[in-house]
């Protein structure tokens, strides 16, 4: 009864801090939306230790810790790759931006150099 009480209570804070960081606007919404959804799932659980045991048999899994350590195995790979997806993303964005911040400069120095010329003369 008390791991249920302190899962649950745990699940809640977990919930309202997510809650917390999309209203302060550091947390997106897109993001938001996968935690909010791991609280719920979490929360479930806590006060229903016993569904998990009955999903484990039904998956054939011997009992529901097991069946909680793969899936939250999986999940933090699944975010993992999810992470270096967009490190990735962000690395060409970031690459083109130089890019084009380098153009824009090489543009004005001659810009200016144009510039320096016609009031020389």
């Amino acid at each position: 009864m008390n791991l249920t009480i302190l899962t649950g209570a745990t699940a809640l804070l977990f919930l309202g801090f997510i809650f917390e960081l999309v209203r302060r606007r550091r947390l997106r919404e897109k993001y938001a939306v996968l935690w909010i959804f791991v609280g719920v799932i979490v929360l479930g659980l806590g006060l229903y230790p016993r569904a998990l045991n009955r999903v484990a048999i039904a998956v054939g899994v011997a009992n529901g810790v097991s069946l909680v350590l793969f899936f939250g195995v999986m999940f933090l790979l699944l975010v993992c790759l999810h992470l270096s997806w967009e490190a990735s993303r962000l690395e060409d964005e970031t690459r083109v931006l130089a890019e084009e911040v380098a153009l824009l400069r090489l543009r004005m120095d001659e810009q200016s150099e144009r510039t320096e010329e016609r009031s020389a003369s």
